[in-house]
């Protein structure tokens, strides 16, 4: 069973999963590049203070080790030796302690950035399961790790163990010198087996490093029903997309009809296409459609604005039209705007006659409808059925 759901997962980790991987404290991490740079790190150190270390270590010894007659008078004499010890020891581990924090810090960084979280820390709540304990133990990942544990101490303890056959003599031979040179040869002998192990981490860090990287991203694989699902969580399900999308539409149906009564006429044609136009000289630089609907919500605009007393006058082709370019809460196009002029001045002309204003318009004029506009001339044009309510956007 989990070698079937390991070949499922063979998509790599979403961006959303590296995310909470890392808020989880899942980074690659190579123990081998550590120790590697902190060897390093720290050999470079020695050699660079090894100058001064030799002069404290002669100095502190010298003194350490004489003893005059003011000392068996005085014990105080041999608290403040000891307190020059202590304070010059201090100023070596102290730097190189610090020294030592730095490059830890940066190798981490090197192979698997920046991460800061707590969640490692913190216990869980999960009861104890032996199985899936036993199961961690002979994972591929423990695995690879202790092989490569094993190997890395085999030959480590084999360089040591060659170094030190080889230079027997010379550790032997320290006995004999005075101190000044046994310091001397004894830090060029340590120097010298330093860079064996050197290059030994360093075959294993190089190793390493890609390699708990390429671990860690497999044991990230997706499989294709997880991003799916990763990914219904993220965007929601088709079916509450949709009923939200049902949502917006009837809210946005129910703002327009509202909108109706406050136009100033409706231009339809008299089965498909409704478009309310509204028109403020003083604060609009053209007329603005309000509302606009094909079929039953064509049918609701032209009740709900006959019953507000709002003009519905048939013009086919100007209906189609505003429907086909115009959108809701914007001004209509320059290129019907002489068409809607036509369309307002017989509005404007039949109610100043229906309060005694004037003489009564004769039929509407032919309007100067661009025929690039018409939707009916384009091709590519598909109709509303009557199951459609239209457009509410």
């Amino acid at each position: 069973m989990a070698d079937q759901d390991a070949q499922d997962r063979n998509l790599p980790a979403s961006a959303r999963k590296l995310k909470k991987a890392r808020e989880e404290g899942n980074v690659p991490r190579s123990r081998d590049f550590g120790h590697f740079a902190a060897l390093a790190g720290g050999g470079l150190g020695l050699v660079l203070m090894m100058p001064t270390l030799v002069g404290w270590t002669r100095a502190g010894l010298s003194r350490g080790l004489s003893f005059g007659a003011s000392s068996r008078g005085a014990p105080s004499v041999m608290f403040e030796q000891l307190a020059d010890l202590v304070a010059m020891m201090l100023w070596v581990v102290v730097p190189m302690g610090l020294w030592m924090t730095g490059i830890g810090i940066a190798s981490s960084l090197a192979v698997g950035g920046w991460n800061w979280t707590l969640k490692p820390l913190m216990p869980k709540a999960t009861p104890f399961n032996l199985l899936a304990g036993v199961t961690r133990m002979f994972s591929k990942q423990q695995l690879i790790d202790a092989g490569k544990a094993s190997i890395l101490a085999l030959l480590l303890g084999s360089v040591g163990c060659v170094y030190l056959y080889r230079h027997v003599d010379e550790f032997r031979g320290l006995v004999s010198m005075s101190l000044s040179a046994g310091l001397t040869q004894a830090g060029s002998a340590i120097q010298g087996g330093l860079w064996l192990l050197l290059g030994v981490l360093a075959l294993f860090a190089l190793v390493d490093a890609p390699l708990q990287r390429y671990l860690n991203a497999s044991k990230l694989k997706m499989s294709a029903q997880e991003q799916k699902q990763e990914h219904k969580e993220s965007e929601g399900s088709q079916e509450v997309k949709g009923r939200r999308k049902q949502l917006m539409h009837e809210m946005s149906r129910r703002r327009m009809l509202a909108a109706v009564p406050t136009a100033d006429l409706v231009v339809m044609n008299p089965t498909h296409y409704a478009v309310a136009l509204k028109y403020d000289e003083g604060r609009m630089g053209a007329p603005r459609v309000v509302a606009k609907g094909a079929d039953l919500l064509a049918m609701t605009i032209r009740d709900t604005a006959r019953k507000a007393e709002v003009p519905v006058l048939q013009a086919p082709v100007l209906a189609r039209a505003l429907y086909a370019h115009a959108e809701v809460d914007r001004e209509i196009p320059a290129a019907l705007f002489a068409a809607v002029a036509q369309v307002l001045a017989y509005v404007y002309q039949l109610r100043a006659a229906m309060t005694g204003r004037g003489a009564m318009p004769a039929d509407l004029p032919e309007l100067s409808v661009p025929p690039e506009l018409d939707p009916h001339n384009d091709p590519d044009f598909v109709p509303p059925t009557p199951s459609t309510e239209g457009s509410a956007e």
